[in-house]
């Protein structure tokens, strides 16, 4: 698709007016000094207290003393303050504070031995709400729907990473389940695919961690849980900071170093079908240096045969602060893995046993090596400045027998498809943000560039006879292999993007932003066409060339609005342009059972949301919303004979036509012990509830019989409910999840019982599953135990066209599994 000069032309005229109006709006206002609140921290024996965390119940903004205990903190408005002032091994307090104090000394009470329990409620004391705060660092969320993990609330399997349980609190989210051991992450929602996560805008400490933003944003690598502080998921809305993707922002946000000079941590997992982990770090400060590094290992056999995995990864940020104002950061993250794969089953394959496996000879292999440099500036109280160098050398492999006849067996002595992907790409982003006082009401600019240039590449060829995981070519032994390929991929972005946070009145607030990209995609290698006839004898042996160019400007507008009239109370309302690149995937395909409509072409539409979130006595915690998700030139996949001129049934991928999903999504939370028990603080019950009820269609189509249809994996309800409970240092939970029947592609095939054959056409049918986790601590000693699907139910979440199938791939059933932990 190509765009015309003149089109082009008005495009950068109206991103050059948008920036001058964002410009003028800067320049001509005036910053005028803040309010601020100043002291010192000391302890009962009046020795200093160094690196306190403070807490503005108000704000929900969050500071930290200094080496000497000294604080100051700007505010928005005069007169009283409630601060949390909290840090290990010491009583959280909790104090009024005025503006109009003056060099306000806070003394801390030292406290040793405290149980699980009261540690977890002292942290709960700093957290703000489970949602991002307008403003964090150089990034602007004001009236978006954001949502925060903290993983040290969770009592769940941490080791495997299980999703269901990570995950349980944020709304809407379908989860592709695996048996890798928590290799890969693959969420989705609203419609869009969960597979490797491919629709989010995947970071790690806020630097993208995919194999290509734009051409093949699968996450191959998924941060350990247990190396993790938060998480951090922003809806739809993303797309004006975070580019091209209807899904939204997942951000891996990796703990900090620990105030002390050494600490280390060691957690040994073993588990059924022979799982066994090792997560090890070593973190501390020393002056103005700081450092985290941890080192993970994982293997299993899985639940099904042919399902082994191993894996190491290893982990190391480094950390200067020159002075209070400037500090520089650098990560390394190295992960490599070998899996077995057991490929996919048909439907009675599944109904006669889903713990099976047909294929032998599948395997698959990940090198991720992934580098980031960020500079942290403030230019004073008011203006911050970041700039973020990051890069990816990484390589994906796959080897097996892929036969879209998925009852057929894996003979030893055939070929097998070989796939080498290999991922080079570096980027920077640099964001500029600046707050400003309009009247008193303090509003907030920012204005962000980035650059990203990849050079990608993608073989497909014979793979060897034998069983082992042997990734090299076997075009010796299988000269007339009939999918042969060799692409490179060069990809080009550059963007800017801006926001502005004008505040209205104290409690109102209009957000608008822009982001301008260009994108030029380029696909140039050749394939190879063989033509046998019966007898085996090549009747057409020709190498196709090609060299595609896609290469396009657009701008993408948005507004939020968010009104709090009171304290911890927020309604909140966003619309933003959205767009989606076609990736690698969506114009070449190496799976016999998908076909690729050769004019297939980007996405483009439209994401809102509207809601309520909020706190409640600090009882209870819920975010309640209303969205719609608009998609134009949606890409799908419906069940049809192959265009090609083969009379195979084959899944045809395609811009499928105009379809919109939505639906109304909650979450509540409820303290029962802040409720009924609040003079025992060493007891915590907590019962939360995550329902989703979404619908959708197929607004219009030039596809046979998909008009009308529902959207594909868009189940009508979503539910996870459970409830935590603790006393002293025991603290368990129990969860409960539901997912209704959705389909898998846009003719909304139903589900055939007697297919023996594909395994790939159907629907995903309803399941529930549920968890029990505990944990218990004794002094620096920490056990953990659980069981995953305690039911043990059998259930799928996932149909494959291709890898790891095709077809359906079981979930995992019941599992145990128990954590010893040791931290020094």
């Amino acid at each position: 698709m190509k765009i015309s000069k003149s089109k082009q032309k008005n495009q950068f005229s109206n991103l050059s007016y948008i920036l001058f109006i964002y410009f003028s709006l800067l320049l001509g206002l005036t910053t005028t000094a803040q309010t601020k609140i100043s002291g010192i921290i000391i302890s009962q024996n009046g020795k200093n207290v160094a690196f306190v965390e403070i807490y503005d119940k108000i704000s929900g903004l969050k500071y930290l003393s200094n080496a000497k205990g000294e604080f100051s903190i700007r505010l928005e408005k005069p007169g009283n303050h409630e601060l949390v002032f909290h840090k290990e091994s010491y009583a959280a307090l909790e104090k009024t504070v005025s503006t109009s104090d003056e060099n306000i000394v806070i003394i801390l009470n030292k406290i040793t031995n405290l149980s699980e329990v009261v540690i977890r409620k002292q942290k709960e004391k700093i957290s703000a709400l489970n949602k991002l705060k307008d403003i964090e660092e150089t990034a602007i969320y004001a009236g978006k729907k954001t949502e925060v993990i903290t993983l040290n609330k969770l009592t769940a399997n941490k080791a495997t990473n299980n999703t269901r349980q990570i995950f349980a609190q944020v709304t809407g989210l379908t989860i592709n389940e695996s048996s890798d051991g928590g290799l890969q992450l693959s969420i989705g929602g609203r419609g869009l695919d969960p597979n490797r996560t491919s629709n989010f805008n995947t970071r790690q400490n806020s630097y993208d961690i995919s194999a290509d933003v734009l051409g093949y944003p699968e996450s191959y690598y998924a941060t350990p849980t247990e190396a993790l502080e938060e998480i951090q998921v922003v809806r739809g809305a993303a797309s004006l900071q975070y580019g091209t993707q209807f899904g939204g922002l997942v951000n891996f946000k990796l703990k900090t170093p620990s105030k002390k000079p050494f600490e280390f941590a060691t957690r040994n997992t073993i588990g059924s079908y022979g799982l066994f982990t090792n997560f090890t770090s070593l973190s501390g400060t020393k002056d103005k240096f700081s450092y985290y590094t941890f080192y993970n290992h994982k293997q299993g056999n899985g639940f099904r045969p042919n399902s082994e995995f191993e894996s190491k990864n290893y982990f190391g940020n480094l950390n200067y602060q020159f002075n209070d104002k400037t500090s520089l950061h650098f990560d390394y993250t190295y992960f490599n893995y070998l899996a077995q794969q057991a490929g996919g089953l048909t439907d009675v394959m599944f109904n006669q046993n889903p713990t099976q496996s047909n294929r032998t000879r599948n395997w698959f292999a990940v090198n991720w090596n992934l580098f980031a440099l960020r500079l942290k500036h403030k230019f004073d109280t008011n203006t911050d400045f970041s700039l973020q160098l990051f890069g990816l050398d990484a390589s994906r492999k796959a080897v097996g027998y892929r036969s879209n006849r998925v009852s057929n067996p894996d003979i030893l002595g055939t070929e097998r498809d070989l796939l080498i992907g290999k991922f080079v790409n570096w980027g920077s982003e640099a964001r500029f943000l600046k707050r400003y006082k309009i009247k008193d009401h303090t509003s907030a600019f920012l204005i962000g560039a980035k650059y990203y240039q990849s050079k990608n590449s993608g073989i497909q060829g014979p793979g060897s006879s034998g069983s082992d995981a042997n990734f090299n070519i076997a075009d010796a032994e299988f000269p007339f292999y009939q999918n042969q390929s060799n692409y490179t991929y060069p990809n080009l972005n550059v963007a800017v993007f801006g926001e502005n946070i004008f505040k209205i009145t104290s409690n109102f607030s209009i957000t608008p932003g822009f982001r301008f990209e260009k994108i030029k995609t380029q696909a140039e290698g050749s394939y190879r066409k063989i033509n046998l006839d019966l007898a085996g004898n090549v009747i057409l042996d020709e190498t196709k060339f090609e060299n595609n160019i896609k290469d396009r400007n657009f701008v993408l507008l948005g507004i939020g609005l968010s009104y709090k009239p009171q304290n911890r109370i927020e309604f909140y309302g966003n619309v933003s342009q959205n767009y989606r690149s076609v990736t690698f995937n969506d114009i070449r395909t190496v799976s016999p059972s998908q076909v690729i409509d050769e004019n297939i072409t980007d996405e483009k539409g439209y994401t809102s949301d509207i809601g309520i979130r909020g706190q409640i006595d600090d009882n209870v915690t819920f975010d309640a919303s209303i969205y719609g998700l608009y998609y134009d030139d949606k890409i799908g996949e419906y069940e049809t004979r192959n265009p090609n001129g083969s009379a195979a049934i084959v899944r045809f991928r395609d811009n499928i036509g105009t379809a919109v999903t939505y639906g109304f999504e909650t979450m509540f939370d409820w303290s029962l012990n802040k409720t009924f028990f609040k003079q025992n603080d060493n007891f915590v019950w907590n019962v939360f509830s995550n329902i989703a009820i979404t619908d959708s269609e197929y607004l219009k189509s030039d596809a046979p019989n998909i008009e009308g249809n529902k959207v594909e994996f868009v189940p009508l309800y979503n539910i996870k409910t459970g409830t935590g409970i603790g006393y002293k240092n025991f603290i368990s939970s129990l969860q409960f999840t539901y997912v209704s029947s959705q389909f898998t592609e846009a003719n909304n095939s139903k589900t055939d019982a007697n297919d023996n054959t594909y395994g790939i056409f159907g629907q995903i049918p309803a399941y529930y599953v549920a968890d029990f986790s505990t944990s218990y601590k004794w002094k620096n000693w920490k056990l953990e135990a659980g069981i995953t699907n305690f039911t043990n139910n059998s259930y799928f979440t996932r149909r494959a066209t291709g890898y790891p199938g095709p077809g359906i791939i079981p979930s995992d059933t019941r599992t145990f599994y128990t954590t010893l932990e040791f931290v020094f």
